[in-house]
């Protein structure tokens, strides 16, 4: 017997430099609130509020910050983000463990609609300006396509210097 397509999940790949990347929004796909996000929704806030103003959160919880977003570009597809986990916060170390795991691997906006509309047939909201307040990573995304697809680990060390990644050894000096 085979999963349905809808459930199975690509586990993270680990790679070398501490970064989680993947889609916090996917456009023209309809999330379990009934909400689809429209291309371009983002732009106004993207442009004007900033990346160290849009916080990285773990499961929308204001007290737990966890990292930082270093790239949020909205693309053909939805809003791509990619954002450092910070080492010396102590959830940011666990919630790595897990996503390196795939026990937690959901994306999730936290958000105000400046502009949407109802459509009357289908009672789908369409959301067409969004102001984002913040980007988490949670165990149950609303939306099941916006998922973390990469994770980067720091680079190990030999000696104080970088090993080689296959290795494990440093080079030569």
């Amino acid at each position: 017997m085979h999963a349905p397509q809808d459930l199975v999940r690509p586990l993270a790949t680990v790679e070398p430099d501490g970064t989680v990347e993947g889609y916090a929004s996917l456009f023209g796909e309809i999330d379990q609130a009934r909400d689809m996000v429209m291309p371009g929704a983002f732009a106004q806030t993207l442009r004007t509020r900033g990346l160290r103003r849009i916080p990285m959160l773990f499961q929308h919880d204001p007290a737990e910050p966890i990292g930082i977003w270093l790239d949020l570009t909205e693309d053909i597809r939805g809003l791509k983000a990619r954002g450092k986990l910070i080492p010396d916060v102590a959830r940011a170390r666990e919630v790595l463990a897990l996503v390196r795991e795939g026990a937690v691997d959901g994306l999730s906006i936290g958000f105000r609609t400046v502009k949407g509309r109802i459509d009357p047939a289908t009672r789908i909201r369409k959301l067409d300006v969004i102001d984002l307040w913040e980007i988490s990573i949670v165990t149950f995304p609303l939306l099941s396509g916006a998922r973390v697809r990469a994770v980067k680990t720091r680079a190990p060390t030999c000696r104080g210097r970088p090993a080689h990644p296959r290795t494990g050894h440093s080079p030569r000096r």
